[in-house]
């Protein structure tokens, strides 16, 4: 079966500071897929990326009343990939109050049950820990992204006298999410390309199990699958010791596994670990879909003024030509998404970068230039 070499990207730029980064982001993929072709070996066939925008949002809900059209996620499911910028704006309401999350539908309507959320410290961006072992921290939490307190066949009651919600965990979602986690580990482990060798292998599910019979189901499916993946370590924590553990020693884990909301409050923990949401890359991966979005929210705040933080976006952009280097064995995606986060690290590295979250004036324009002019010495 000859490899793929020609991908439709499905782009949504979203809200607020979303459309300001989503066309620096194709520009460096294409900058990035021209350099990997250009160093491929004679008879590959050149790699290329065909973009096709979509609308969807609290714009979108604005305009039209529907804030992710049917004949938007129609033409998602036909992509090869998804790239979304951010969805959002509190200012911009469903009747019942509750804000627009375009995205999380979007992870229901295409059964995106893996949530993956790297953590990984960048040279020369300062971070909230001083220890000298920050430079080892590479680690991927990985969030049920489906079920668990967010699990739409199972909404919430609310009453006059209480509110109540359910916890959902399946065997079917379990067993997928846990298979996923630990082909990950694998692949990370069998790479080589660690930033500390002590940890690689490492696979720790995080839940609740000592109150919740939900989250001792949880673990009994993770230790279930571990027992077919020789030459991983698989162990367990509950989320208020790993909410220490990650402050105190983030450098110990290597992939870490939780539930929908636990996931959500560790994402952003490690988020602040790498030295804040803009630098903080993610992907929602099912069965044949995947969409790959930056951690951060729109910022209405700041939107239209050019300061926002591109970082995340490039590195959500760098995963999903990994993602589509895996699926599909192609080498040049592969060798293209890595040449694109090698140009992000080359770019911070000298410290003279400084973004609006970390008290500097370097926005859009000024960091998308340093990692351009860096993929360009690459």
């Amino acid at each position: 079966m000859p490899t793929a070499s020609d991908f439709t990207i499905a782009v949504f730029a979203g809200d607020g500071i979303g459309h300001e980064i989503t066309e620096p982001a194709l520009k460096l993929l294409d900058q990035a897929c021209n350099k990997a072709n250009s160093t491929a070996g004679t008879g590959v066939a050149p790699l290329s990326l065909q973009y096709v925008a979509l609308e969807a949002g609290a714009e979108t809900y604005q305009k039209t009343g529907t804030a992710l059209p049917d004949e938007a996620v129609a033409a998602a499911r036909e992509a090869d990939a998804i790239l979304l910028a951010c969805m959002g704006d509190p200012a911009i309401r469903y009747p019942d109050g509750t804000e627009i999350v375009a995205q999380i539908e979007l992870r229901f309507r295409l059964g995106l049950y893996a949530g993956l959320r790297p953590v990984r410290t960048i040279p020369g961006v300062p971070v909230p820990l001083a220890d000298p072992r920050m430079d080892k921290v590479d680690f991927v939490l990985v969030r049920e992204s489906i079920e668990g307190l967010f699990a739409p066949s199972h909404p919430g009651t609310v009453s006059e006298a209480q509110a109540t919600e359910t916890l959902c965990i399946t065997r079917e979602v379990s067993e997928k999410l846990f298979h996923s986690v630990f082909e990950l580990a694998s692949n990370r482990h069998a790479s080589g390309n660690r930033r500390n060798p002590q940890s690689s292998g490492r696979v720790t599910c995080i839940d609740k199990a000592n109150v919740f019979p939900a989250f001792a189901f949880f673990r009994e499916l993770f230790y279930d699958t571990a027992q077919r993946y020789e030459g991983l370590r698989a162990d367990h924590a509950y989320v208020d010791a790993m909410a220490m553990h990650l402050v105190n020693r983030p450098w110990d884990f290597d992939v870490l596994v939780t539930e929908n909301m636990f996931g959500d409050i560790l994402s952003d923990l490690g988020a602040a670990i790498m030295g804040g949401m803009g630098y903080a890359p993610s992907a929602d991966i099912g069965n044949g879909h995947a969409v790959f979005q930056p951690c951060h929210g729109t910022a209405p705040d700041i939107a239209g003024q050019g300061i926002a933080n591109p970082t995340a976006m490039i590195l959500s952009a760098a995963m999903m030509l990994e993602w589509l280097g895996q699926q599909h064995e192609n080498s040049v995606a592969t060798t293209a998404g890595q040449l694109l986060v090698d140009a992000v690290d080359a770019a911070f590295a000298p410290g003279d970068l400084r973004t609006c979250e970390l008290g500097g004036d370097a926005g859009v324009a000024s960091v998308t230039a340093a990692v351009e002019k860096a993929l360009a010495a690459a």
